[in-house]
């Protein structure tokens, strides 16, 4: 629980080399697709949004979530026999035959590559059993990751009503996907050739997603069309140590590249990044209840970076939040506390307060102690017993030869 007697500490001083002098502040692009989402990829900081929580058709951008699954749950060299179903789906295909058998590296590649229909639903039938057995697992997956306003009906995001996700909850999942090394590598593969057992099969990939080859530093992610969910594409980009991502959902013919670059572009541009906190860096010593030592210090368990727009004038303060009880023992790590950072009333987020060291345990404050203690009581209240008895036996022993000696018996 942490303590009632929370206080302002201090205000968070901020380099002036961090942070660019006044300028006139970058101006928000105009986004021509219906729902956008431009979010930082480290922090998660949203930096730009437009009907950010409007409920969409997310079209092929869903498989995104069915490739991390796969990833996660299954084995790149799982050889995966393909079923009937796959082999029948509408769209975008690489012509999956019933009874083929190909790795499963190969066909998430299709899948976030040539964007396969069939490709998604033979992974989910492997993954999941079954189309409906994955599409369960997707429903469960998206709401840990916390997309609240998602719902799946199949792996590869043909239109269906019960089938829609926002450009937020988007953004979320690409986050949590790009954290995956092996998924990284995958999006950001331009071109690609497969394994297949017949020659006459589509073997040679090529990445639908322009932006690795138009957009410096373009690093993924997957593109999605239908009629109904119009054009969608979630785009991954570094530069300079930064990494974005840009959600555009519902847009039309190119302006879904250029809406897409646009959002990039202004993320890059019109915000400077700021470390307000490093890990491990000393905040306080706090009171230890049971310890060896009285106090304790405390570090800062990780960093916090929070993009402000150029020409702002952030106001930062914090407020540190210690446990209320911090007791012995307890390992270098242990959550003691937080602080929040605030930018005027905003929050801008939190920093885990950790010990720095162990916290050992003083010797009375041991439950075995007082135990043995009272163990050693008894044996010395045994023993002191039994000496009184031996010092009682010798006084009558004592007693009855000074009356033998002084009433001799004379026969």
């Amino acid at each position: 629980m942490r303590n009632k007697t929370y206080f302002w500490v201090f205000l968070v001083i901020i380099m002036a080399s961090q942070i660019a002098r006044p300028s006139a502040a970058a101006a928000a692009p105009a986004v021509t697709g219906e729902a956008a989402v431009l979010l930082d990829s480290v922090n998660g900081q949203l930096l730009f949004e437009k009907n950010a929580k409007e409920k969409i058709y997310p079209a092929s951008t869903t498989k995104i979530l069915t490739a991390i699954i796969a990833l996660e749950s299954g084995k790149m060299r799982d050889l995966v026999t393909i079923p009937l179903e796959a082999s029948l789906v509408e769209g975008s295909a690489i012509g999956l035959q019933e009874g083929e058998r190909i790795i499963l590296e190969d066909l998430i590649y299709a899948l976030m590559l040539n964007s396969g229909n069939d490709s998604a639903v033979a992974i989910a039938n492997h993954i999941g059993g079954s189309v409906e057995g994955f599409v369960q697992i997707m429903n469960r997956k998206a709401a840990a990751i916390g997309a609240a306003d998602t719902h799946f009906n199949n792996p590869n995001g043909l239109p269906d009503p019960d089938h829609y996700s926002t450009a937020l909850d988007m953004a979320k999942i690409a986050r949590y996907a790009m954290q995956n090394q092996e998924f990284r590598k995958i999006v950001a593969t331009k071109v690609k050739t497969i394994e297949r057992g017949d020659p006459e099969a589509q073997t040679y990939l090529g990445n639908h997603n322009k932006m690795l080859w138009n957009y410096d530093g373009g690093i993924g992610i997957k593109t999605g069309y239908t009629d109904d969910a119009g054009q969608c594409l979630v785009t991954a980009a570094a530069r300079d140590g930064r990494e974005l991502l840009a959600v555009v959902m519902k847009s039309e013919g190119n302006n879904i590249w250029t809406d897409s670059a646009s959002l990039l572009d202004y993320g890059f541009t019109g915000f400077n990044p700021v470390m307000l906190y490093q890990s491990g860096a000393y905040v306080a010593d706090v009171p230890v209840k049971y310890g060896v030592l009285k106090t304790a210090p405390v570090v800062t368990g990780n960093i916090i970076i929070y993009s402000f727009p150029v020409g702002s004038q952030p106001e930062i303060r914090q407020e540190v939040l210690p446990n209320e009880k911090i007791t012995a023992p307890a390992r270098a790590g242990s959550k003691a506390g937080e602080i929040v950072l605030y930018n005027r009333d905003i929050e801008l987020g939190r920093v885990d307060l950790v010990l720095q060291g162990d916290l050992k345990r003083k010797l009375t404050a041991k439950w075995w102690f007082w135990l043995l203690m009272f163990v050693l009581l008894l044996v010395a209240v045994f023993i002191l017993l039994c000496y009184l008895d031996i010092k009682r036996r010798r006084l009558v022993l004592k007693k009855r030869r000074e009356n033998y000696y002084a009433h001799p018996v004379i026969k």
